[in-house]
């Protein structure tokens, strides 16, 4: 069980909100698993703090769909099903291809080399296995692409669901870290890109996310657990 460790106060921010922001990355980064049970008291001990503002980030994150409360047993971290996984990977892939399309006709010189500068950190971080890094390279790239869009609204809904695919951004990295294939993708796109050739720049940002599907149905989560998970 991953420990959270006390909970670093500051005092520009209400101590509720400090431990619902707390808990709420700890679930994304994975550091709360899924099926978790949420006591507060247990919880207020490790950051300590009193139970009241455990008890409301708690009812927070079930708003947000972070954690489910069962009748009477108590909050559990949500799970995350393979629907749920296919569900926003469908959208991402559609967002993905339209972004890198409209970036190829609307990125500026400066932002292509902010992207060629993010894509090789990324090969660097995936050379040294750093899992972390990749993760926040990965994010730094795709953001970089739809803020070059210039449009508000699509990069808005992508903004919407990135945290959903942040969960699984961190068991698909881990698991695949020692492919080169994240690589090569990103290289594609960045060409398309870089060449002013938006048709190819929607189709790798759509394949793109299409890879990232099939490999979680297929790696990280197999047939038999697939099943159990539907």
């Amino acid at each position: 069980m991953n420990s959270l460790g006390k909970l670093k106060i500051e005092n520009y921010k209400p101590l509720r909100e400090l431990v619902f922001q707390h808990l709420r990355e700890a679930i994304l980064e994975g550091k709360l698993e899924p099926g978790r049970r949420l006591m507060e008291m247990q919880l207020a001990e490790e950051l300590g703090v009193s139970r009241t503002p455990v008890r409301e980030a708690i009812r927070k994150l079930e708003l947000e769909g972070l954690v489910m409360m069962v009748p009477r047993k108590g909050a559990y971290v949500a799970d995350v099903s393979v629907r749920d996984v296919m569900e926003v990977l469908e959208i991402r892939g559609a967002l993905e291809g339209l972004a890198a399309s409209l970036a190829a006709e609307r990125m500026t010189d400066e932002q292509i080399e902010m992207l060629r500068a993010t894509a090789q950190q990324f090969k660097e971080y995936h050379l040294e296995q750093d899992t972390q890094g990749m993760i926040e390279k990965d994010i730094e790239f795709h953001e970089i692409i739809f803020l070059a869009t210039r449009n508000q609204k699509l990069y808005q809904v992508s903004q919407s669901l990135r945290e959903q695919i942040y969960r699984f951004r961190v068991k698909y990295i881990s698991e695949y870290s020692k492919s080169d294939q994240l690589v090569t993708e990103h290289d594609r796109i960045l060409q398309a890109i870089a060449e002013r050739e938006p048709e190819k720049a929607y189709i790798y940002g759509m394949e793109h996310i299409a890879s990232l599907a099939n490999h979680m149905m297929e790696q990280v989560w197999p047939a038999g657990k697939r099943k159990q998970r539907n």
